[in-house]
């Protein structure tokens, strides 16, 4: 963020943890998570952090408050403050240190949902992003610039899906009384630096300028990225 202030721009994607071999088998960092929420909340803090494989070492009331203690691969971190944060109104506390390396267990659960991927560069259009946030939620407005490998937003299924968020109203010689309906759209959703780090996948990035932080695919062509996807398969 201060590179970023002081006027650097870059790429960075998705962040890794290092994994060590002992005595012939693969081991990953492990860290103790402390959080403290509203004892109402604490069954969603609970779900989320078993999803990430934590498991829980200690728990206390406090008053109207919960403590606990979470033993969690590093991996299992990767996201979670948005989740926990979003689950709890914000009423978590949350803090986490290293504890140590142990053997690998089970795959941390990616991202349930794809992302939509700009098919143009330009600037995006009202009439476009209207039709899209009807199954998406949008990271974009109109009049944001766009281009070819950007994520403009959240699909709400779990596959990536190309469109055109510069798709304009198809003219005709025909007016209809009635026929141009206002157009709504809901804010779209804005990411802080951390929030997009935690939000994107192995195939894709996150630019970061002095002026606005985008998310992108690695591999920004289409064409190339099924290409890249048969090769691998």
């Amino acid at each position: 963020e201060t590179m970023r202030r002081e006027g650097y721009e870059l790429s960075v994607g998705k962040p890794r943890v290092i994994i060590r071999e002992i005595d012939g088998k693969k081991h990953e960092p492990f860290e103790t998570l402390n959080i403290e929420v509203p004892t109402d909340k604490f069954g969603s803090v609970m779900e989320i952090v078993g999803e990430r494989r934590g498991t829980l070492d200690e728990m206390t009331a406090r008053g109207d408050f919960t403590y606990a203690q979470f033993a969690i691969p590093a991996r299992g971190l990767i996201g979670i403050r948005t989740r926990l944060l979003n689950a709890t109104q914000g009423t978590a506390v949350i803090h986490h240190r290293y504890l140590g390396y142990r053997p690998i267990e089970d795959e941390v659960p990616r991202r349930v949902n794809g992302a939509l991927v700009s098919m143009v560069a330009g600037k995006a259009v009202a009439f476009a992003l209207d039709g899209l946030q009807q199954r998406a939620e949008m990271f974009v407005g109109p009049g944001d610039e766009v281009y070819e490998g950007m994520i403009v937003g959240e699909n709400s299924r779990d596959n990536d899906l190309v469109v055109n968020p510069m798709k304009e109203k198809k003219l005709t010689n025909i007016r209809a009384a009635g026929s141009d309906d206002n157009v709504l759209l809901k804010p779209p959703r804005r990411m802080s630096l951390e929030a997009a780090l935690e939000y994107i996948e192995e195939d894709e990035m996150v630019e970061i300028t002095p002026n606005s932080i985008r998310l992108r695919k690695v591999v920004l062509r289409e064409t190339d990225r099924k290409r890249q996807s048969r090769r691998n398969a």
